[in-house]
């Protein structure tokens, strides 16, 4: 099955609802673009991964969510944790490793984690989250909880093993996971067409039993309605869903990727498709959107992340005397 809603009006149906969207979106760009100043400028450093150009996806997912569902991600996470409430200024602190980053300033780009959002990681290892969501899953279950554990994940996790293993327990026994494949076709530098024998990864999902459906991850409106659809219907019956959201991310894997596997010609047709300006484009055919209505939504994003900024710059480092702490360790006297 697939899902395309370029005219698609999200579920509740409201202007302002759109505009969250956008404002959403935008967030996360923003935030990421001034990540590679400060990260040029050895502000943050380690490993970063970039979601520019996927932002469609958390942020058409995120609303199906309630609070008392779980969210696990991979560690291209900034925008999931963003969009899932993680604020900006937490966000950016634990990129320069400050004490008063979401993580305590030890996990870094990709190691981001918030209890109170139940939002689980950011996890290094490709495929790593899927079985953390299945567990996820059965805690709430066995506990009587209520609620619905998102999995996010790249189209290079389809080749893992915990993949297979993780939809074949979800479906065995029953768990409310709704698994996302971020499917932007490449796996590091490798296509996927390249790697997999066969690129059906809603097809390859529903061997296991599992509801699978494919949808255009570069339209906010399409990602919402599949999203929505898909945890209602895990609600009502507990049974695991998988979403591939068709997407594409403009920059090279990471920050220390030369990005030479892919045409250039090939990056600028996906920018046509660009999710930002297509909701843009969208809301001002509709008559929901002026130039001053986006230039506000831009000075409110601009001024949040100045001020995550700031307070990042401004925050200190974990003192030495404290690295021993959260080490579970037999020391011996």
């Amino acid at each position: 099955m697939s899902v395309t809603a370029t005219n698609q009006i999200a579920p509740t149906g409201q202007d302002g609802h759109r505009r969250d969207l956008l404002h959403q979106m935008l967030r996360i760009r923003r935030f990421e673009e001034r990540c590679v100043e400060l990260y040029s400028a050895e502000h943050i450093r380690g490993f970063m991964h970039l979601y520019i150009g996927e932002e469609a996806v958390a942020t058409g997912v995120m609303p199906a969510l309630t609070p008392q569902d779980a969210v696990v991600s991979t560690y291209r996470e900034h925008g999931h944790a963003l969009a899932r409430g993680v604020t900006a200024e937490a966000v950016m602190a634990e990129m320069f490793g400050k004490v008063t980053g979401c993580s305590l300033g030890r996990g870094g780009s990709m190691h981001l984690f918030d209890a109170a959002t139940r939002f689980y990681g950011g996890n290094a290892i490709v495929g790593g989250g899927l079985p953390l969501a299945v567990g996820l899953a059965l805690a709430d279950r066995m506990r009587d909880r209520q609620g619905v554990t998102a999995c996010f994940f790249g189209d290079g996790a389809v080749a893992e093993g915990e993949f297979h293993e993780s939809l074949n327990l979800a479906t065995l026994w029953r768990l409310p996971v709704l698994f996302c494949c971020e499917n932007n076709l490449y796996a590091m530098g490798t296509r996927i067409d390249r790697a997999q024998a066969s690129t059906d990864l809603t097809g390859r999902a529903a061997s296991y039993g599992l509801e699978a459906t494919s949808v255009d991850g570069m339209d906010v409106l399409a990602v919402e309605t599949a999203a929505r659809s898909a945890t209602e219907a895990i609600r009502d019956d507990g049974r695991p869903r998988f979403l591939e959201f068709r997407t594409y991310r403009y920059r090279a894997h990471s920050m220390y990727d030369p990005d030479r596997y892919r045409d250039k010609a090939e990056i600028e047709a996906w920018r046509e498709r660009d999710p930002i300006d297509a909701l843009v484009r969208h809301m001002r055919e509709a008559g929901e959107l002026t130039d001053r209505d986006l230039s506000g939504l831009e000075a409110d994003v601009d001024a949040e992340i100045d001020a995550a900024i700031a307070a990042a710059h401004a925050a200190a480092y974990e003192p030495v005397e404290d690295l021993t702490r959260f080490v579970y360790a037999e020391v011996s006297p």
